[in-house]
């Protein structure tokens, strides 16, 4: 293990990610306790897809998202409100219609973005398709897609606590290229309550948290979906969605995905 990520577990253990063992006196970092959690970590995960959906969740072809979202600053609503057709194939394709009109489209193809209007097309600004893809790369898909097949990651549990109403296990993937995500998982349902990771700004150097909160959930085909996702940055509210349908079918059709066709329709 690296003197970096060896510090990187000491720091997830004196913020207290391993709060419960350090209280039970034994020696956090020893391999026999470092075995355990990393079995009681991966069941907790395995626990958590399935209640998602199994099989039906993990290779769902695509899907879409109908809702509302609204925006927050520095935790209070901005008054921007609107309705959203959100479509996303995964892993790394989604396009997110806004307006009743639909007459915004924000497109996001691999690691490349778009907004396109009646005006045309613009690449979203890095600062935004940075953060679109932090989110993305942390999310509970690419957790189990990507993070649960890092032979590297290390898994830490953290004990339970209270999520708003939810009594939830918390658990910690560190990866072999010292990246985290924290999961809380409801401790009956094992669905997923909270998300979250801590990533530093590479011009100012501070510390961020990044936290997306899920509730009322709805079973559509086998597949569990939360109609209500609550998202912070540094403990602020940001963004808001309630969702009025969830559809899980085939994939989404190619041309959904094209941008210069879409550009062409918009402008009509």
């Amino acid at each position: 293990m690296t003197i970096r990520r060896t510090g990187l577990v000491i720091a997830l253990i004196l913020c207290g990610a391993v709060a419960g063992r350090a209280q039970a006196g034994g020696n956090a970092s020893s391999n026999a306790e470092q075995n355990a959690d990393e079995k009681k970590v991966k069941l907790l995960l395995q626990q958590m897809i399935q209640a998602l959906g199994g099989d039906a969740w993990l290779h769902a072809p695509g899907y879409e998202l109908i809702g509302r979202t609204s925006g927050f600053y520095q935790g209070k609503p901005t008054g921007a409100i609107t309705d959203f057709w959100d479509y996303r194939q995964p892993p790394d394709k989604e396009r997110v219609e806004l307006g009743k009109k639909r007459q915004v489209c924000q497109m996001y193809i691999g690691d490349q973005g778009w907004e396109v209007t009646y005006k045309g097309k613009v690449a979203i600004p890095k600062a935004e398709m940075d953060d679109y893809l932090r989110r993305r790369n942390h999310s509970v898909d690419a957790v189990a897609r990507v993070w649960m097949k890092d032979p590297g990651a290390l898994y830490l549990y953290a004990g339970q606590e209270q999520v708003e109403r939810h009594l939830a296990d918390k658990v910690t993937i560190l990866s072999s290229t010292n990246d985290n995500v924290t999961l809380d998982l409801d401790a009956n349902s094992h669905l997923p309550v909270r998300r979250s990771f801590e990533w530093r700004d590479p011009l100012y150097k501070d510390k961020n948290v990044e936290g997306e909160e899920y509730d009322d959930y709805h079973k559509f085909n086998g597949i569990s979906s939360p109609f209500s996702i609550a998202r912070y940055h540094n403990g602020d509210m940001t963004n808001q969605r309630f969702m009025y349908n969830v559809i899980y079918g085939g994939a989404i059709p190619p041309e959904m995905f094209d941008v210069d066709a879409t550009a062409r329709k918009l402008k009509k």
